[in-house]
């Protein structure tokens, strides 16, 4: 039987490339981290737990998380308070997933998510942070930055999206940016969620097997394999540069998903007041994996 013109199936760009990355340019360390790894084990050899939370756990102490994030944004829709969280971290750190769990049940006209495409050619000629602006939040809102301005500091300093001058120019103003979003009466919370190089690429081969997750693949994440001491050494300084009183980092081991989640929820609930908060139930964040940016190199 013949096949119809323009019936063929396309190829996904980028799966095989990570398969690829594994079998010829990963550090043999990490090839074998990866093969002898049970699913369940922490690949990281410097993370404080070998294995992943126990699912019974995890639902339990999320579920008193999730009341508590409701009761928060309810008291916002009274008060009009305004909250602004960034979530920051390597590919495949897991933003994503805790962004949802963040806002799974929070009115989504009120908690909403940012995430910005690549700048227009008029959005390149602006002032670099005048298109997150208009994205802070209003009364009664929260915003959920996935991936934010901080994309200068690290993502377009290692594949030369930018130029030194601009980089430069983006920490000296930095300071007084973030200073003005705090004056203004918005909290705001940083999040940087860091996840070990083997987790990391055990993460991506998962997304290239799943079909309903090969999407998420990109040249970026390919390419960003390969440039993994670029980024460690962009992103050390990057929150060197930006840890501040007003505007703290709140550094989140993530190799564990699950405990990534909770320490994330912990790290904003325990930053905003609201009504009838429940600090038994919210929490502290483990600090054996959430604490400043030395937390980085533990």
């Amino acid at each position: 039987m013949a096949k119809t013109q323009g019936t063929e199936p396309q190829a996904i760009p980028f799966v095989g490339d990570i398969t690829r990355y594994l079998e010829t340019e990963a550090p043999a360390a990490i090839r074998q981290a990866i093969a002898e790894g049970d699913k369940d084990d922490i690949l990281s050899g410097s993370y404080p737990y070998e294995r992943e939370m126990k699912g019974k756990d995890y639902a339990r102490h999320m579920e008193a998380l999730q009341i508590e994030l409701v009761k928060m944004l309810h008291d916002f829709r009274n008060t009009g308070k305004r909250l602004c969280v960034l979530f920051e971290g390597r590919d495949a750190a897991g933003k994503g997933g805790t962004i949802e769990r963040m806002r799974e049940n929070l009115n989504p006209r009120s908690a909403y998510i940012v995430a910005l495409p690549k700048p227009t050619d008029r959005e390149a000629t602006q002032w670099y942070f005048q298109r997150y602006t208009d994205w802070l939040p209003a009364a009664g809102e929260i915003a959920l930055f996935d991936r934010s301005w901080y994309n200068r500091g690290v993502v377009e300093h290692v594949f030369g999206f930018c130029t030194p001058p601009q980089r430069q120019l983006f920490f000296k103003q930095l300071p007084d940016f973030e200073q003005m979003i705090v004056d203004e009466g918005i909290t705001l919370v940083k999040l940087w969620l860091n996840v070990g190089r083997a987790e990391q690429l055990r993460r991506f081969l998962k997304r290239e097997k799943d079909p309903l997750k090969q999407w998420k693949l990109s040249w970026i994440d390919v390419e960003g394999l390969k440039k993994w001491d670029a980024y460690t050494d962009a992103i050390r300084e990057t929150l060197r540069k930006s840890h501040s009183k007003h505007a703290p980092w709140a550094v989140i081991r993530a190799d564990d998903k699950a405990r990534a989640r909770i320490a994330a929820i912990q790290t904003v609930l325990s930053r905003v007041d609201y009504a009838g908060k429940d600090t038994k139930a919210i929490g502290k964040a483990d600090a054996k994996i959430c604490g400043g940016p030395g937390i980085l190199d533990a």
